[in-house]
């Protein structure tokens, strides 16, 4: 079953805390009872230099939600080609503050500012990506090429 979660700056803060000393520079807090749930609600705290790797999900049910609560995040939109085909900068009270994104569409997030934290919500049970739902073009994580590909992500802007 699952638990009440006060969500307020204490809760941002300390996964933006968990985030800073990770080796991959981010930590996301659950809402949702365990990996076989059937919607998934968290909070993702990312630091500039968290590389996600462009990806999509292939799940007629597995459309995305992102909000953010805190910082300047950075979504990329790419074809199958890995051409940019959008963007935008995403921030709390900004517009926009949010973006839904339809299964099959390939995407990045890229944090802009330090102590970025988004709320994030998409179908689950939670699955590994398939080799389908790699960009096939971008650098996996911890790559020797991920670090030059995200500066060049964040060129984008």
């Amino acid at each position: 079953m699952d638990e009440v979660h006060i969500i307020g700056q204490e809760l941002l803060d300390g996964v933006t805390r968990e985030a800073k000393v990770s080796a991959r520079l981010r930590k996301n807090r659950n809402l949702h009872a365990g990996d076989e749930a059937r919607c998934h609600r968290l909070f993702n705290a990312m630091e500039p230099d968290s590389y996600i790797p462009p990806h999509r999900h292939l799940g007629p049910e597995k459309d995305e939600t992102v909000i953010c609560v805190r910082g300047r995040l950075g979504v990329i939109f790419f074809d199958e080609q890995g051409g940019v085909s959008g963007k935008a900068i995403l921030a709390p009270g900004g517009d926009p503050f949010g973006v839904h994104i339809p299964a099959g569409e390939f995407h990045t997030f890229v944090s802009l500012e330090s102590g970025t934290v988004f709320f994030e919500s998409k179908a689950g049970p939670y699955r590994p990506l398939s080799p389908e739902e790699k960009a096939p073009w971008a650098p996996g994580e911890g790559s020797a090429e991920a670090a030059g590909y995200l500066a060049s992500l964040r060129m984008c802007w």
